[in-house]
């Protein structure tokens, strides 16, 4: 061979360690770095020490590539870190979810579940009571407006202490036939004056009295609609034409009927200022309703009168501070 041919031969560089192929080929052996894009790949200096290729370790781990930052996508470039859940779905109230959506808060307790136990236990038991007292009215309400059956005659008694007096039904509105009635109830009395002399007076018309003070009121009291009004049907109810009690209920009528009579004969001062009421007397006068134009009904259209004997007013009817709410 001539010199020729030496010379045109390529001379023959340093040789790279072995290894150096091997660790720039497989990620994460060797310098523990990676080339990503978006990145330019380091310069940085490949050990001569052969040795270290035969590092080997015991750690699976340690085959497996580093996570590295990697650039945002809106800013190419930049480094941000990437920071992996503990673990999936372990996201707490607020916190942003394996999603990246935050999980809804938890509410908080309402009504009974916020109270404590104890309180809950009260407000049961009161819960409890009324649905009971509430299941006994109706019952009552019912066995008092149904017809006469064994209930009924084996408890009447105990019955009509629930209803009477503040919760008595009648089906005088709801009937087939209302009441197509006006009847108005008066009284009068037979006063002593102050210098001993006793007089009669005249009628008083309470029904009428009741009337002017509803008319125009937006709220009228329920003792003006209704009190004159209950008291005569209770009246009338536990009597007979003759004005003789039918029942044990006859008399209880009878002195709360007197007792609202002499209230209200008080209030219009009977007699004159200081005049006192020893006796009183009541009447109703009952007048068909005239029928509608369109209707061909014939009614009467005369008063029918019906009058109570004079009843004897007691002390205690009299006394200071009676009012109609005490009545019985």
């Amino acid at each position: 061979m001539d010199a020729n041919d030496e010379g045109s031969k390529p001379k023959p560089g340093p040789v790279a360690p072995e290894g150096t192929a091997a660790e720039e080929a497989a990620p994460g052996r060797g310098t523990g770095r990676t080339s990503l894009p978006g990145r330019q790949p380091t310069d940085d200096p490949v050990t001569d020490d052969p040795a270290a290729d035969e590092l080997v370790t015991d750690d699976p781990a340690a085959d497996e590539p580093v996570a590295e930052p990697v650039a945002h996508p809106e800013s190419e470039g930049t480094e941000s870190e990437v920071v992996a859940p503990a673990e999936f779905g372990a996201a707490g109230p607020g916190e942003a979810g394996p999603e990246g959506v935050a999980c809804p808060e938890a509410e908080a307790p309402v009504g009974l579940a916020a109270l404590s136990l104890r309180y809950q236990i009260a407000a049961a038991l009161a819960l409890a009571v009324v649905a009971v007292v509430s299941c006994v009215h109706l019952g009552m309400v019912f066995l008092h407006v149904a017809p006469s059956n064994t209930v009924t005659k084996q408890h009447g008694h105990a019955i009509d202490e629930w209803i009477y007096p503040e919760f008595e039904q009648n089906w005088k509105l709801f009937a087939p036939n209302p009441l197509q009635l006006d009847i108005t109830v008066q009284v009068r009395a037979l006063v002593r004056a102050e210098d001993g002399t006793s007089r009669e007076t005249g009628w008083y018309d309470l029904s009428a009295l009741d009337g002017l003070a509803i008319d125009g009121n937006p709220v009228p009291s329920h003792t003006q609609q209704n009190e004159l009004r209950r008291a005569w049907d209770f009246y009338i109810g536990t009597h007979d034409g003759e004005n003789r009690p039918t029942g044990l209920r006859g008399d209880l009528s009878e002195r709360y009927l007197r007792r609202i009579a002499v209230l209200r004969l008080d209030r219009e001062h009977a007699g004159g200022r200081g005049a006192v009421v020893e006796r009183v007397q009541l009447r109703s006068q009952t007048t068909n309703v005239p029928p509608p134009q369109w209707s061909d009904e014939k009614v009467s259209d005369q008063p029918v009168v019906r009058e109570l004997p004079w009843w004897a007013v007691p002390e205690s009817d009299r006394a200071d501070g009676l009012t109609e709410a005490s009545a019985p």
